[in-house]
């Protein structure tokens, strides 16, 4: 076996780690050194395509959730699968809410559009609140109607404050944030 250079203690990492990087080094050159995904090249226990084709059907003819469509897979098809497994399906094919499938149909109710504009002050987003401004000590709602208290808090007056409606603007760039809009 090859033995790593000297220094592991010096970079801070174990031998065992300098070893792994030295071995990369000497097989892929500089490009074994890069950052690598950890993702698997291949996933042989990935449900296959048939059977997420069979999940998906059904979700768009009957609706039904994960474990109800696990019960049909076995009930119709003989197919054991988890329902777990037919959530990940489900989300891997953009069908995990029903909210986004049309009920009649089943298709695909909304698709997420999503922008940034290049330059600042292309596009301006407002939002407006509208507060509810409560009296000094508290309104009706603190002190039940028709009481003294909720009587003195209607008065205007020093130290009554006004009743009545705060709006709070929100002024987002598009350039800044991006936005998500659904389209229909």
């Amino acid at each position: 076996m090859l033995r790593p250079p000297r220094g592991a203690a010096e970079a801070g990492i174990s031998r065992r780690c300098l070893s792994k990087w030295y071995v990369r080094w000497l097989v892929h050159g500089e490009d074994g050194l890069t950052d690598r995904s950890s993702r698997p090249v291949a996933s042989p226990n990935r449900t296959s395509e048939d059977v997420a084709d069979l999940v998906e059907a059904l979700r768009r003819q009957t609706k039904y959730g994960s474990a109800r469509l696990a019960a049909e897979l076995a009930r119709l098809h003989g197919i054991t699968v988890a329902p777990a497994t037919v959530h990940r399906v489900l989300v891997r094919r953009g069908l995990s809410r029903l909210r986004d499938i049309d009920p009649p149909t089943g298709e695909q109710l909304r698709e997420v559009v999503r922008y940034e504009h290049e330059r600042v002050g292309d596009t301006v987003h407002v939002d407006v609140k509208k507060l509810g401004r409560s009296p000094t000590g508290g309104g009706w709602r603190m002190h039940d109607r028709g009481t003294d208290a909720a009587r003195a808090s209607e008065r205007t007056g020093p130290g009554t404050g006004r009743v009545g409606y705060t709006y709070l603007h929100a002024a987002i760039d598009g350039q800044s944030r991006p936005w998500t809009t659904r389209r229909r």
